[in-house]
């Protein structure tokens, strides 16, 4: 058994999958917003680092065509490494949001322009069709996905894309979606100290109609991309010393508890990183543990 598959499989459509994957906003260099700072990684040294993901068992891969630095796009590098590797790897990407080729967002996307955001991602892929296209909407305050994730409907009956998904949406998003076409997935932020989609019901609701829940951010806490090793969160570190683990590594096992329909997505351009990531597969919580960590902190709401 590889590494990544020590937490079991689940099923996006007919791909199977294992629950830890690989997200790979970070390969570029560029963050939230845009922000591009950091020297760009070397091509090689990142097909290398998505060559080690898969050898260790990774065959779920999460970009956007709109992860990209001034000199590096993760589509790019995802398509090197697929083409010098045998193996099966689903690539799940996102469309709804834009940037323009300087980096500079735009949001407002109309239904029609998302034909010209599939095939965007079908040419820097390299792909003849799109395993899994997310449909993110423009902000959980969004009243209607209809038109939009319609018109994904209508490229997925046309072969473009095999299997659609939602992100940064609201359980009635998913409802409304599930009325149009199949939802394989939902992509939203969620973690130990980030549980609105357990607010929502958003979570159990996946769970029930056998939709993977994937979240992001989740290793962070409330600093989105930022290292969550910076964080002292005595509760998180007292299970991570119990385990001789790393707080990075029990976040992702405490994500994988929350049910087999829940997936994880970590990404890392450092390698001992990716191999920790990977290896949180394995990391089983006691009931205690989880408790602890299901523990609000005082003064929070």
């Amino acid at each position: 058994m590889s590494a990544a598959a020590a937490a079991g499989t689940w099923t996006l459509g007919d791909l199977e999958v294992n629950r830890i994957g690989y997200g790979a906003m970070r390969l570029t260099g560029n963050g939230m917003m845009g922000n591009s700072d950091g020297t760009p990684i070397d091509r090689d040294v990142a097909v290398g680092l998505l060559h080690s993901a898969f050898e260790q068992g990774v065959n779920h891969i999460d970009t956007a065509s709109f992860y990209f630095s001034p000199l590096r796009s993760a589509n790019e590098l995802i398509n090197r490494a697929l083409a010098s590797w045998s193996g099966d790897v689903v690539v799940v990407t996102k469309v709804g949001p834009a940037r323009d080729p300087s980096g500079e967002w735009l949001y407002t996307v109309r239904p029609d322009q998302l034909r010209g955001q599939v095939e965007e991602n079908l040419r820097q892929l390299g792909r003849d069709y799109l395993d899994v296209v997310n449909l993110r909407a423009s902000g959980p305050r969004t009243a209607s996905i209809a038109e939009h994730f319609g018109a994904l409907a209508e490229l997925r009956e046309a072969g473009l894309v095999r299997h659609l998904g939602l992100s940064a949406v609201l359980p009635e998003h998913v409802v409304e979606a599930q009325k149009i076409a199949p939802v394989v997935c939902v992509q939203n932020s969620y973690s130990v100290d980030w549980r609105r989609a357990d607010e929502s019901g958003l979570v159990n609701l996946c769970g029930e109609q056998g939709i993977a829940f994937v979240p992001f951010f989740a290793v962070s806490g409330l600093r989105r991309e930022a290292a969550a090793g910076q964080e002292h969160d005595a509760r998180v570190h007292s299970v991570a010393d119990a385990h001789h683990a790393t707080p990075t590594q029990v976040r992702l096992a405490w994500t994988l508890h929350r049910g087999p329909h829940v997936l994880a997505i970590p990404g890392t351009r450092n390698p001992a990183h990716l191999t920790e990531n990977i290896a949180a597969a394995s990391l089983r919580l006691t009931e205690e543990e989880l408790a602890l960590l299901d523990r609000p902190d005082e003064g929070t709401d």
